[in-house]
């Protein structure tokens, strides 16, 4: 997950615009399955949760060169957690997926 404190407020259609702006620089990134951009209510932080064939093709991503595009296009410094998940539960398939 990344998250950006951004410096002035936004309002949920100008992170719409921008977000679509950037959407297609993540087409047929290797290893990234889905990006979901997000914006919280107050419109002050925004960010992306991405799911990764593996962590290090997730680390592969976020360089320098990413930190610097983020810091250009949206005023602030990035952060990025990792998470694992252990379990999956996907109403689509009708599906509980375990880590095996």
């Amino acid at each position: 997950m990344t998250t950006f404190t951004l410096p002035t407020l936004i309002t949920r259609q100008e992170a719409r615009n921008i977000f679509l702006s950037t959407a297609p620089e993540y087409r047929d990134v290797q290893g990234l399955l889905r990006k979901t951009y997000i914006v919280s209510d107050d419109g002050r932080t925004v960010g992306g949760i991405y799911f990764w064939k593996s962590r290090p093709e997730a680390e592969a991503m976020y360089t320098e060169s990413w930190r610097q595009f983020v810091r250009e296009k949206y005023g602030t410094e990035p952060t990025v957690t990792y998470f694992e998940s252990p379990v999956v539960v996907d109403n689509q398939s009708h599906q509980i997926l375990g880590d095996e």
